[in-house]
């Protein structure tokens, strides 16, 4: 078996670099985490600092006074903020993705193994979560957090949070469906047959069976948690200012639309081009490694 899984690798590769569209998507993701990452290093501006100097109470046009994007209406710099709202934007993105697989890995292995009353339970409080509006629940937890607590910085966590601990239950379903079919093959019959307990076999035979369809699951749920946090912080309840997000930058460029389309064209144009790219990927992933799905 060790001796195979250089090749399945290897074939899964050569499907994936045959898709010059999720090749694109997978190039575009590693350079804005680049930008995010490296961004500060190469372009060492304060994201809220104010140019004195230049602003006169409205945004400075791309490439005026040094600013190679402009500004926005507080005269910040337009780069360093999109450079710290990647940064805000993809950790979130991230961590709640995390979060969200683990939640959701764990529950389905273990309603899809041991079946019966434990994956009935399981599966009804599922569809429990998923009945529940996540956007209205969000704004309201969200909201009432904001309330209670005075410290800024408790955002971020709070956002990774809600959003990881409410869209779990896709990770779930998907979990469970391959467990069903895994558990009856010959392998975990071998390990049963050997004295294997059930923590043995979840997680030595059975989940290393079902890790492809969960990595296809996390890749196009990080697109969906980003539109997410940009929507919450466009309404207010997510990241709060002066951390930058694209969201909350987005929804600060409202009032000055018609006089400077730049400062929302910027972020809005991030959004949309990671977005993208990040659910090329992930269908590319799930044709490189079940070419049956297509």
């Amino acid at each position: 078996m060790a001796d195979a899984t250089p090749p399945v690798r290897n074939l899964v590769w050569r499907r994936f670099r045959r898709n010059p569209v999720a090749l694109g998507g997978a190039i575009v993701i590693l350079l804005m985490a680049l930008f995010a990452a490296l961004g500060h290093a190469v372009y060492p501006v304060d994201p809220n600092a104010i140019d004195q100097t230049n602003w006169s109470g409205y945004a400075l046009a791309p490439g005026i006074a040094g600013h190679p994007l402009g500004t926005d209406e507080n005269g910040r710099d337009l780069l360093a903020r999109l450079i710290a709202g990647a940064q805000v934007s993809l950790t979130v993105a991230l961590f709640a993705v995390i979060m969200q697989v683990a939640i959701g890995t764990l529950l389905g292995a273990i309603a899809g193994f041991y079946g019966g009353w434990v994956d009935f339970w399981i599966m009804r409080f599922t569809d429990v979560v998923l009945s529940i509006p996540l956007l209205p629940l969000l704004l309201v937890l969200t909201a009432i957090v904001s309330a209670t607590s005075n410290k800024a910085s408790l955002s971020f966590f709070v956002i990774v949070g809600l959003i990881g601990g409410l869209t779990w239950p896709a990770a779930a379903r998907l979990v469970r469906a391959s467990f069903l079919s895994l558990r009856e093959r010959e392998f975990a019959e071998a390990a049963r047959a050997i004295g294997a307990g059930d923590a043995a076999i979840i997680f030595r035979h059975l989940l290393p069976n079902a890790v492809a369809p969960i990595i296809v699951q996390a890749t196009l749920a990080v697109a969906g948690v980003i539109l997410l946090e940009s929507t919450l912080s466009f309404l207010g309840f997510g990241i709060q200012p002066p951390q930058a997000s694209w969201g909350n930058m987005l929804a600060n460029a409202q009032s000055t639309i018609t006089i400077a389309p730049w400062v929302a064209i910027f972020p809005g144009v991030c959004i949309l081009i990671v977005s993208l790219s990040i659910n090329y990927l992930g269908d590319g992933l799930r044709d490189a490694i079940d070419p049956n799905q297509r």
